[in-house]
């Protein structure tokens, strides 16, 4: 298990190495791709794909016995959610490009944020109401969220990479504070952990290994700025405030991992999927990249 799981997890670093230095449609394309599974891993955890019971019932006395209504399928939730990630991701890249063509920068790609989640809020109701009583307002619910947290959230990791002018530098910042600050609290909790920070969600983790996966962020963060960005991009940064957005987003990452696990524990299932080997699903290897990207982004608006 250990061997299968590093040669993933190599694989994994080789794969984003590869596709975030590309940037532009390439990487648009592979983290659209990723959304989507992300999004059906989400969706299927939490059975927003199942159909409101006493609609099923009256179905199937009404002779209606098609897998449509009898086993759920895929439904028009996620049908909605994955034609909206793509469209979204669409506009996301047509809008960066405009923006780079016109000056603009970033400013040209919040608008097409708020009109995507907005719309696609607005088409969810219509689907409730047009269906009911098919799904019971749950679904929507947790199909919106879904949304929300995968596509959306992932973006920014393309917002980083193709919307600042050493984006193929910075953007790495999310993977330090995620895939980084997790090994540091590990090999922390391992040697000297041993008062539990969640025993009823994740009994493993210690409040020690959270504060070695803090400090190991804020450490890899000035390391990797004062020679990587500092030495070779054309941006300068203060490592204090390096520091402190590194600390930031490994306890924003580490909030990412334990939400993902509670959303597992709710709905009693082990993994969100199999496509990674050792690692499981989509969700279960960037549930904290998911979290941790907007807060990069965000700190490094104001740098």
């Amino acid at each position: 298990m250990f061997r299968t799981r590093l040669l993933s997890g190599i694989l994994l670093v080789i794969i984003a190495l590869a596709t975030i230095m590309a940037g532009n449609g390439i990487l648009a394309v592979v983290l659209c791709l990723i959304s989507l599974i992300a999004y059906g891993e989400l969706v299927k955890a939490c059975g927003t794909h199942e159909v409101n019971e006493d609609f099923r019932e009256k179905q199937i006395t009404a002779g209606h016995t098609s897998f449509w209504f009898v086993h759920g399928g895929l439904h028009a939730p996620e049908y909605i959610g994955m034609f909206m990630t793509i469209l979204y991701y669409i506009l996301l890249y047509c809008s960066l490009w405009y923006g780079r063509e016109n000056g603009e920068g970033l400013v040209a790609v919040y608008p097409v944020i708020m009109i995507a989640v907005v719309v696609t809020l607005i088409v969810m109701l219509f689907m409730y109401v047009f269906t009911f009583p098919r799904y019971h307002a749950s679904r929507i619910m947790s199909a919106v969220f879904a949304y929300l947290y995968a596509p959306v959230m992932l973006s920014f990791i393309y917002l980083i990479r193709e919307g600042f002018d050493q984006g193929k530098y910075l953007v790495w910042f999310v993977f330090l504070c995620s895939w980084g600050s997790d090994t540091c609290a590990y090999a922390v909790g391992v040697l000297i952990g041993k008062h539990k920070m969640t025993p009823k969600l994740s009994p493993k983790k210690s409040v020690e290994g959270a504060v070695g996966g803090v400090v190991g962020a804020a450490l890899l963060f000035v390391l990797y700025t004062q020679f990587v960005i500092n030495a070779y991009s054309e941006t300068y940064l203060q490592l204090l405030l390096v520091a402190g957005l590194g600390a930031a987003g490994a306890l924003v990452s580490m909030v990412g991992d334990l939400a993902a696990s509670a959303i597992k524990r709710d709905h009693d299932i082990k993994d969100y999927g199999k496509l990674i080997p050792g690692h499981g699903g989509i969700m279960d290897r960037f549930d904290s990249v998911i979290i941790a990207a907007p807060l990069i982004f965000i700190g490094l608006m104001f740098m």
